[in-house]
């Protein structure tokens, strides 16, 4: 009996010194959640070691739940100036595709890109330098569709300064312009806003209503 009545004594103390400080004792553990996870969304300079020689360019992952650029070489073979876009075009859609590295995986990098997807020239009836994927832009995953923007943005302007790129599917729908916006990058999960409708010589044409 000496020995509870010592046992509870300390309890009670231990609780009076407790609340003193301010801190409220409590009889079960308290989940807070796993610690927040970071990622640096950086490879290391010396990591990006292109294996071939060719054209170094910027390609968009996602890491942190934003779009990073990573920069990756790309082999381009000689011919004409517009068959060369559409192969410009071709590696930098393989690129979006690829698994990343190992170093880029350590830095947090992933890619919602995933084949088959294939990408081909304007057709008649497009605006100048439109490109046609195989799957209508707004039937892909928001992140792989911003991924697409902004990397074909950036390498593949359709005008000097502007990051936009004029994209249509493989059906009758009119090519439409898409902007690589800040935040677009930011926030890439969200679907990038469908753009507007473009006719051959590059004006805006009526968007027909939505059913």
């Amino acid at each position: 009996m000496r020995a509870k009545l010592l046992g509870a004594a300390a309890l009670l103390s231990l609780a009076a010194s407790l609340a003193g400080c301010g801190i409220r004792p409590t009889a079960v553990p308290v989940d807070a959640g796993p610690a927040p996870s970071r990622v640096p969304c950086e490879v290391p300079g010396n990591a990006v070691t292109p294996q071939f020689e060719g054209v170094t360019v910027r390609v968009y992952l996602v890491c942190g739940a934003q779009l990073v650029s990573a920069e990756r070489s790309v082999r381009i073979p000689e011919g004409r100036a517009s068959a060369d876009r559409l192969r410009f075009a071709e590696a930098l859609l393989a690129e979006l595709e690829v698994t990343p590295s190992g170093d880029e995986k350590a830095a947090g990098y992933t890619t919602d890109v995933r084949g088959p997807l294939t990408v081909t020239g304007s057709r008649r009836g497009d605006p100048v330098g439109a490109l046609r994927l195989s799957r209508r832009p707004e039937d892909l995953p928001a992140l792989a569709l911003s991924q697409i923007v902004c990397t074909y943005a950036e390498n593949t302007p359709t005008s000097s300064g502007t990051q936009q790129v004029v994209l249509g599917g493989p059906g009758e729908d009119p090519a439409r312009g898409y902007a690589c916006t800040a935040e677009m990058k930011s926030r890439p999960d969200t679907s990038p806003t469908l753009g507007e409708a473009l006719h051959p010589t590059g004006g805006v044409s009526p968007t027909p209503p939505l059913p």
